[in-house]
């Protein structure tokens, strides 16, 4: 079967679950499955492989493929780890080769020049917020995601943000809330962002000290966050995503009440001081930032190559 113009298939790999989809974009969503993360991932990628073969079968052949990933993953094209996931804290997936197991697939089917746009999950979901959702129109602003684990992506002069590395912002060490003294659950860190504000961390720390101050340490920790961002990169927006967010929409008005009191008037942008509301917002894709994000890189990845033909 062929189709007269392009589609793309792509994998979200996250703390818990992974998508698969395929697609266009938020009004063209062919197909989408959802595998456990778990801590094998040879079971996962299995999976994974089995749900593209089947697509091929079907619909034909993509146009390109997009692969978003929880981190830290090498995205340096010239290392012989790009495509990798590195020294993550997610059991068993340490240095695991995901771009290349993912495109053997479709090698195999004979698409052995297919298209790949790798990346973070987070920046994944900023392009697709930048393409589709609450972030178009901005060529400066933030995605933070807070589910399993704490990402944040960041797209600066229409850009994603690297060099080094890509930006680990739920690692950043920020100032405590006066009286927390709780150590924090990343086994990297402690009491990192991440490692305050995470499912896991709201989960460690309410199985210990019951329900308590943790809604407000965790609003408390994602300001500070938002407070870094907003003196470093200068954030035109700060979406944020994930399932604790999700789940807990009430902690974006303490989130904005935090940073308010925590920038004490320093940055007299009127995002700043009286347009909080229309500042930090949820995403506008909702829990679909990230599947997208990996149509958004796929779709990014067919056209660079097809420019360069």
């Amino acid at each position: 079967m062929t189709h007269a113009s392009p589609f793309y298939a792509g994998v979200e790999l996250g703390g818990t679950k992974c998508i698969c989809v395929l697609g266009t974009g938020p009004e063209d969503i062919r197909e989408q499955i959802f595998v456990p993360t778990g801590d094998d991932p040879n079971l996962a990628l299995t999976q994974m492989e089995s749900a593209f073969r089947t697509w091929h079968a079907e619909y034909g052949a993509v146009s390109a493929l997009g692969i978003a990933s929880f981190g830290p993953v090498d995205l340096n094209k010239q290392s012989p780890t790009y495509g990798y996931i590195t020294s993550t804290p997610k059991p068993g997936w340490s240095n695991t080769n995901v771009a290349e197991r993912l495109l053997k697939v479709y090698r195999d089917l004979g698409l052995t020049s297919l298209p790949l746009g790798f990346d973070t999950d987070v920046n994944g979901a900023a392009l697709a917020e930048r393409r589709w959702g609450a972030a178009r129109g901005l060529d400066n602003f933030a995605y933070i995601t807070v589910g399993t684990g704490v990402g944040v992506g960041l797209v600066v002069a229409n850009r994603t943000v690297g060099g080094l590395s890509h930006p680990e912002g739920g690692h950043i060490r920020i100032a405590r809330m006066a009286g927390d003294t709780w150590p924090g659950s990343c086994p990297f860190h402690g009491d990192c962002v991440e490692g305050l504000v995470s499912g896991t961390a709201i989960r460690a720390r309410t199985a210990l000290e019951g329900e308590g101050l943790v809604w407000e340490s965790v609003a408390h920790g994602l300001a500070q966050l938002v407070h870094t961002l907003a003196v470093t990169t200068s954030p035109q927006r700060v979406l944020i995503g994930g399932g604790v967010m999700a789940a807990h929409r009430n902690l974006f008005p303490l989130i904005r009440a935090k940073l308010a009191q925590s920038l004490n008037g320093y940055l007299q942008a009127h995002e700043l001081t009286g347009g909080l509301a229309n500042y930090i917002v949820p995403p506008g894709l909702g829990t679909q930032s990230g599947p997208l994000g990996t149509l958004a890189l796929a779709r990014d990845a067919f056209i660079l190559q097809s420019q360069h033909k």
